[in-house]
This record gives C-alpha cells, structure tokens and sequence, in this order.
C-alpha cells in the first residue's frame, strides 16, 4: 500500500474572477474550477474533448438566503492520492485508489458562508461533493434543491429510465438526449408509482455516449443522510440539473454543519469497457466500518420464490384476513392449498440446495400477515417472528443444519417503516437464535408514515439504520425496493446485495426487454452488486401458471452467463429444481461458477448490445467467461490472454444452438470442451436474446485433455 500526498495552499482575496485546473495522474482528463461574478462553476475534459461543459454549483435553501451567487474564493488546496485496498468480497482482489485533489473554499461575502467543494480527478472519471465545515454563520439549515448542473456537449445517445421517488423498476429506453421528453409517457408503465415528476427527468446512474465516441455516466456515490439525486434535462441546452427526492411536505434535505453532501460522479472513457471496470464509486466510499468480517461471506442461493413470482404457489397460508398478529386461530380457517412456504417443500429444497453444493434457501411466505397485505386501514402486517402452521421454524432449521446449508431469511415491511424499527431487535435476534445469518428485506407498496418516498432523505436513514443494526447481530442484508446503491458495499460489506432495478421477477410479469442485461451494468450495477435472481430454464411461465402468459426473454445459454455479466456476491439460482433436474448438464455451470473474484476483464462491451466478461475466481486458477447479448445474433469474437502463457486449459462452453432463439427456440443449446491456452481465439455465435458462457479451468492431468480439440 502506498499513500503519497502533496498539498498546495493557495489564498485568494477579493471578489474577482478565478479558475483553477486538477488534471487526472494520468493528465487524460482536466478540469476546471471558476468563479465568475460571484457563481461557482466547473466543467470538465477529455483528450481534449469536452465531457461538461461550464456548469453551475450550489443550493436553494428555503426561509433562507440561498447559495449559489456572491461567493469568493478564500482557499484551495491541492494534493494527490495513491493507495491500494482489499475488499471483504468484489470483482478484483485488490483495487487501487489514485486521484488528484482539489478543495476550493467559497465564501459568501454578504454573509460569511462557508462551502468547500472537494473534486478528486482519477484517471477515468471526476467526483465531487460539497463540504459544509461548523461555522458561526450557518448551522441548521433546510434544502429546497440542489443546483449542480451537468451541461452535455451535445445531443448524446442516452440509456435512461424516467425519474420516480419510489421506483426504478423500468426497462431501459435508448434515445437522443432530445427525444426523452416526447418518449417519457412511453416509458410509464403500469407498476410506476406515481406520475414521473418532470418531462424530463431522469434517474441516474445515467449512461450515455457522444456522437465522437465517448462513454459518459452520471451517478453518485456515498448517499448517506441525503435525498437521492435524480436529473431534470433542459433540452434545449443540454443542461441536466440535480433534483433531490422530497419528503412529505415537499423538503428535500435537513443538515446540521459539519456535514456533507454525497459525491456526484462522471465516468468517462472512449472506450466503453472503462466504464465497466471503474471503481470510482467504491473509491469514494470510507474504508470498511467493521474490525471482524469473518461472518461476511457471499452466498449462492436457491429459493422457494419463484413459483410464488408465476402465480403457481402463493406466500399466504389461507385467503382469510387474520385478527391479529400471532393469535390468530388457524385451526378455524381452511388454507388454501397453494401456500408454498410449507414443510415438505422446504425441505425438498434444503436437499437439493445440499445435494448440488449451494450455501442457502430463501423462503418467502413463511411468516404471519400476508392475508393483510392490501389491507391499508393498517400501519402494520409483520411482526417477522410469526410462523404460520405449515412453517416449523425450529424442525426447518435444525434439518438444513444437518445438512450444511442455512435457511436465508425474509422480512417484508410493505412499507410500513415504523413498525419494522420497532420489530428489528427481536427480529434480528430470532434470526440469530435459528441459525439464519442474511435477510432479504422488502418496501412493497406506499411508505408508512404516509407521503414519505423511498428515495427521501428519511428512508434513506432507515436503510441505513436497518445496516448497521443488522451487523450487531452478525446479519448480511439483501436490500430490494430499496434506494440504488452508491458504493456503501466498501464501508458496509454486510450490504450484499440489493434489487433497485427491474429484475428477472419482471419476466413474469410480462417480459423485460431482450437488451436489457446488456444495459444494466452500465447503469444499475455502477453502484453495487444487484440481486438479478438469473437461472431462469423454462421460459414459458404458462408450464407453471396456465393463467399466466408471460415468456421469458432469453435463452438458456444467456441464462448461465448471467451469473458472469451480472456481477454478484449473492447469487440466486431462482428456477424450480424440477426444472433443474431436467437439465442437468447446464445446471453443471450453475454450481462451478463462482461468486467472488480476483480479478475481472472486460472482452467485448457495447451499452444495449452486447457485454462479455471474463472473471477469475478468488483463490484459485479457474475463470469464468459470460457473454449477454441483445435481440440481434451477434458473433461474439474473444482472447484468452488473461489466461496465464505457457499452461494448458480445459475449457467448458455453454452455448446457443444454431436455430436458439430466445422467442422460438430458448432451450437450444450445446456444450463443447476445448483445450486452450493464452494464444487462443474464439468465435462464438449469439443467438437474439442469447449469450454463452464458458469454465476454464487449469489441465494438470495430461490425460483429462486426451481426445479433446485445441481451440
């Protein structure tokens, strides 16, 4: 690990124009910081080549004079930074931090204000962020909005989904930076929860790229006792602006000096595999919070939860509305023989999680009160200690023990946020009394307390809350309706996963689009691992629901590699194990792959077409090659260079058939060994919505590699 830090003081006095420049380490990227006629700006280059241009820094404060004029430049300070840190979990062993510094000291003249504005320039992208230091003349103080501005340098093709305080859960629209207004009502779909709050406003993190060739992403980092940040487009100028989630009366923001704002970022390369590999947002996250770690661990899960998601089971135990939490009289209701939480099923899961090697079983469904969910009369529906009778939590628990596999909690709020704070200790103690060490945590429906969002600065404290209290007890959380992430995963590595995007639930609900994967990590997953739930093998949801129409948009090739391209400590094989059981051969790469990494590659990369990743697993020899492609075929045309020279590999390639086809033809596939090496090329055909994905692992038996082809 090496730090090596300079600092530069300069002192500016009086109120005239200023302009200071921070170039990156590499001197590719180079911005400036000015102040002209009292308004701060910034703007920010590339090779040469405009990434944003000069754009407006500041705040609207309400029932207080705001700020974004009057200001001089009192201080700046320069330094450099370079060091090299370990993950808990990730995509690389080790992942350096290397940035230029500049903090630029505002004071208000009128009012003796004070903002810092730190800006660290790394070699493939700019954060920065405001600083509000304890001062006399500014303490307490309420946002109306953030004013930051992100002027484009031109009408760029963009990957955006439109803004909501309460959901991302969207398919992706590709446009001009000018088509979104018109496109907007569109993109609305039945599941938004409310009217987007602007034409055009978008949600970040933003993918773009320019008509020269740049790859540009807007997002932010950090998000800590803050509203999320979404973007309003003037579109005219090209002009993005900051727009912060509300709370209940229209506020967006309640801070106390000392304090901060989270980073807002910009990724930027010209070639579009950079911004895949950025670390940027992890990088302006704290070093890890926590002394011991040994309970954090990734997991690979199965999960009584699909067929719920199908409409083949349902998490009730009976149609009936209980009376009251854990004193309902079951033995006077009939159940409704489609609860799928049940005994006998859940421990037909726990064999076959420990027959094929996986960590955990996710069981939704299992706990009173999902009679009451659509029940709004109520500020309650869980007390997430109550099983219903068909769930023997302690005979469960003690025979996924015997078998070397945990059962994976579940704890659905239905947005009524007081009630599970209220709930956390003794749930998170119960979890703890049987064994369970990670939760997947749900916001289904509208917040309780009522108007609150669940991007809002309130929300976003809870979440938090519910993190760090969850580590007290030892417990990994799996967040889903929860806000985006912002790289909290560096500070709290007990965050390991979350949902925050449409996810595979939504291809039974009617299908994501077919480019969607090969959109995501370059937006969704900038922030964090998402818990994608991939291993989807029958596509025809109508093999499960009659009643349900839906098809799943891929192949089964796509399928497997997802487990590549979508990057994740928490990975779920979210099919049925009846369906497994049919296709043993491609289940095979379900159980080899791994979770957690020493080091990643990106081989081929196109927003919306197409990705191809290569990863090698954390202490061994073996990579993992995923490829995720869009509604074209494609041939996908690869290296293996990252392979060590001079050693010999079996390579096992999971591919699409000829004629698969992701609407046609989604369960075509074949599997082929090769022998290769780091001089080895493959041409690989991709079928429309399909992908392929290959085990590599090192021949230390010249025999195992008899009789099979060189590649």
């Amino acid at each position: 690990m090496k730090k090596l830090i300079v600092f530069q003081l300069l002192i500016v006095l009086g109120f005239g124009m200023f302009a200071e420049e921070l170039k990156s380490p590499n001197e590719a990227l180079s911005m400036t910081m000015e102040v002209k006629e009292g308004v701060p700006y910034y703007q920010l280059s590339f090779k040469n080549k405009p990434v944003i241009q000069p754009s407006r820094l500041g705040f609207e404060l309400k029932e207080a004079p705001d700020l974004m004029s009057g200001f001089e430049v009192t201080a700046v300070e320069h330094s450099s930074f370079d060091e090299s840190w370990e993950p808990v979990w990730g995509e690389w062993k080790s992942i350096r931090n290397h940035y230029n510094e500049m903090v630029v000291t505002l004071t208000q003249t009128e009012t003796q204000r004070k903002i810092l504005i730190r800006f660290r320039l790394f070699d493939d992208g700019l954060g920065f962020r405001y600083e509000f230091p304890e001062q006399e003349h500014l303490t307490y103080f309420v946002i109306k909005e953030e004013r930051t501005q992100f002027a484009m340098a031109g009408d760029h093709k963009a990957f955006w989904i439109p803004g909501d305080y309460d959901t991302q859960e969207y398919d992706y629209t590709e446009s001009k930076l000018s088509e979104i207004r018109g496109l907007m009502k569109q993109a609305i779909t039945p599941n938004a929860s409310q009217t987007p709050f602007a034409e055009a406003g978008v949600q970040t993190a933003l993918m773009m790229k320019s008509n020269d060739g740049l790859y540009i992403n807007l997002h932010e980092a950090a998000l800590v006792d803050y509203s999320c940040m979404h973007l309003v487009l003037d579109d005219k100028n090209m002009v993005f602006e900051s727009h912060l989630t509300p709370d209940a009366i229209g506020d967006k923001g309640y801070l106390q000096a000392p304090c901060t704002s989270p980073w807002r970022t910009v990724i930027v390369s010209d070639n579009a595999a950079d911004i895949l590999m950025s670390n940027i947002t992890l990088n302006l996250n704290e070093p890890c919070a926590y002394n011991d770690v040994s309970w954090i661990q990734p997991v690979k899960y199965i999960g009584v939860w699909w067929e719920m998601i199908t409409g083949k089971g349902s998490w009730s135990y009976t149609d009936l509305p209980s009376v009251k939490l854990g004193q309902t009289d079951y033995s006077t209701t009939t159940p409704n023989g489609t609860h799928s939480a049940n005994n006998d099923k859940v421990k037909r899961y726990i064999d076959f999680a420990a027959e094929h090697g996986f960590d955990a079983v996710l069981v939704e469904g299992w706990n009173e009160g999902w009679e009451d969910w659509f029940d709004k009369s109520k500020d309650y529906v869980f007390d997430f200690v109550t099983p219903y009778p068909d769930f023997d939590v302690e005979m469960l628990r003690d025979y996924a023990k015997s078998k070397g596999v945990r059962i994976m909690m579940h704890h659905e709020t239905s947005g009524s946020v007081r009630n599970y704070e209220r709930h956390m200790d003794k749930a998170y103690q119960f979890m703890a009394d049987n064994n369970y060490n990670s939760v997947k945590s749900g916001y289904v429906g509208d917040i309780i307390p009522r108007g609150e969002y669940h991007y809002g600065q309130w929300m976003v404290n809870h979440y938090q809350y519910a993190l760090e209290k969850a580590a007290e007890y030892e417990v990994m959380i799996n967040a889903h309706e929860a806000v985006r992430p912002t790289g909290l995963c560096r500070t709290y590595p007990n965050l390991i996963g979350n949902e925050s995007a449409r996810g595979t639930e939504y291809e039974a609900f009617g299908g994501n689009n077919v480019n969607h994967t090969t959109i995501l990590p370059f937006t969704r997953l900038i922030g964090g691992p998402m818990d994608y739930t991939p291993g989807i093998f029958e596509t025809d949801v109508s093999q499960y629901n009659p009643d349900n129409g839906s098809r799943v948009r891929t192949t089964i090739a796509r399928q497997l590699a997802l487990y590549v391209t979508m990057y994740s400590p928490l990975q779920m094989a979210a099919d049925l194990p009846e369906t497994y059981a049919k296709h043993l051969d491609a289940f095979q790469f379900i159980k080899d792959v791994a979770i957690d990494w020493d080091d990643t590659r990106v081989l081929e990369a196109e927003p919306g077409d197409y990705i191809t990743f290569a990863r090698k697993e954390k202490g061994s020899n073996r990579w993992f090659v995923g490829r995720t492609n869009d509604e074209q075929g494609r041939t996908s045309k690869i290296r293996f260079d990252f392979l060590q020279p001079g050693k010999k590999y079996l390579a096992t390639i999971y591919a699409d058939a000829k004629d698969a086809h992701w609407e046609t033809n989604p369960k075509a596939y074949k599997i082929e060994k090769y022998v290769v090496s780091s001089k080895s090329k493959l041409s690989q055909y991709c079928a429309p919505g399909g992908g392929y994905a290959i085990s590599i692992e090192e021949i230390t038996d010249k025999a195992a590699a008899k009789g099979i082809k060189r590649l």
